[in-house]
């Protein structure tokens, strides 16, 4: 098994899954994976922009498992069609021409922006609001002519990816958290938001893998609730004093693309036009075809993860890793920890 992006933050996840499993590895990325015992992993390094360390990585290989990904964080409309679009394709035409049996491609629930309706099954229209969604859609769009083309390609679509190690914006929360400073939801916070586990994300994917033939499945917790109440449980569980205020949902998203512009906060297009809304998937594909069961809450994975940041938090500056894998930077945020 090839696994693209290896070494980041969800693909790290997967390749223990994998292993567990009983799945020989191998791993393409730009920086190494994490040393496994006995040497159980092997190392490709490489980007996938390169069509010919792409095509080295894969030869030899049964299944893929494409992880490699710009996220919304990195901002960059030219990074998001390099990595997320060109990069796709080619690991589509090295996959096809190595004569690999499956491709599991990891999306993303931004190909949705703000659904019209909920639950989204893999039927709603796609319709997303920002370049990074915008690039993952055309990546589904490649990976469906490869199927037309003969390959064999499985799409999965998360919803926001949580769990022990998962950082970015969520460790700009667990920060605030932690020192007891105020976090917000916008409006109310009656949006209904899902989350999903790396580990069961993960689940899925191998579960994917091992069915053949080309399917679309969204995957994500079974139990979830408003995006106020599991900010709720986790200050609760935190008990420092944090609080969940309310913004106004006009002038918040106002401020938000303000600050998150020119990086004066953790803000990339996704979070201010879609922290606020109602995004949940119904996971009933998933369930029937691969017998896929998530074993996480939204609320057991935001404490899990916070948990995880405190056991690290001292030791999370420097260091070769992903964005995921890296707290993001508070900015002017950190104000907000000296608000009563």
């Amino acid at each position: 098994m090839l696994v693209t992006g290896g070494s980041g933050y969800f693909g790290s996840v997967l390749v223990d899954a994998a292993l567990t499993q009983g799945w020989k590895v191998r791993v393409f990325d730009l920086n190494p994976p994490d040393p496994r015992p006995d040497g159980a992993v092997e190392y490709v390094a490489g980007d996938i922009v390169d069509r010919e360390a792409i095509r080295e990585a894969c030869r030899g290989v049964d299944v893929v498992m494409h992880n490699v990904a710009q996220v919304p964080l990195a901002r960059d409309r030219e990074l998001f069609w390099s990595v997320n679009v060109v990069g796709t394709g080619n690991l589509l035409v090295a996959a096809r021409d190595a004569g690999v049996a499956k491709v599991v491609n990891t999306s993303s629930s931004a190909v949705f922006g703000i659904p019209e309706s909920n639950p989204v099954t893999e039927e709603t229209p796609v319709r997303p609001l920002e370049a990074y969604g915008r690039a993952k859609v055309h990546a589904e769009m490649l990976c469906h002519d490869a199927v037309a083309a003969g390959l064999d390609v499985t799409i999965v679509r998360p919803r926001t990816i949580l769990g022990h190690g998962r950082l970015g914006i969520m460790g700009a929360l667990f920060d605030l958290v932690a020192d007891g400073a105020p976090v917000f939801v916008l409006g109310d916070g009656s949006n209904r938001y899902q989350f999903v586990h790396a580990s069961d994300l993960a689940s899925a994917c191998l579960l994917a893998a091992a069915r053949p033939g080309p399917a679309v499945y969204n995957v994500g917790a079974a139990e979830m609730g408003t995006m106020r109440e599991t900010l709720q449980a986790l200050v609760d569980h935190a008990g420092t004093g944090s609080r969940v205020r309310s913004l106004p949902k006009g002038p918040a998203r106002i401020a938000m693309r303000a600050l998150g512009a020119p990086g004066l906060a953790p803000f990339a297009p996704y979070h201010w036009l879609l922290y606020g809304e109602s995004l949940w998937f119904d996971i009933s594909r998933a369930r029937g075809e691969l017998g896929w069961e998530p074993r996480h809450s939204n609320a057991s994975m935001v404490v899990e993860s916070y948990e995880w940041f405190l056991a690290h938090r001292a030791d999370l500056d420097g260091g070769n890793r992903s964005t995921h894998q890296s707290p993001a930077r508070l900015g002017v945020l950190a104000v907000l920890k000296h608000l009563p």
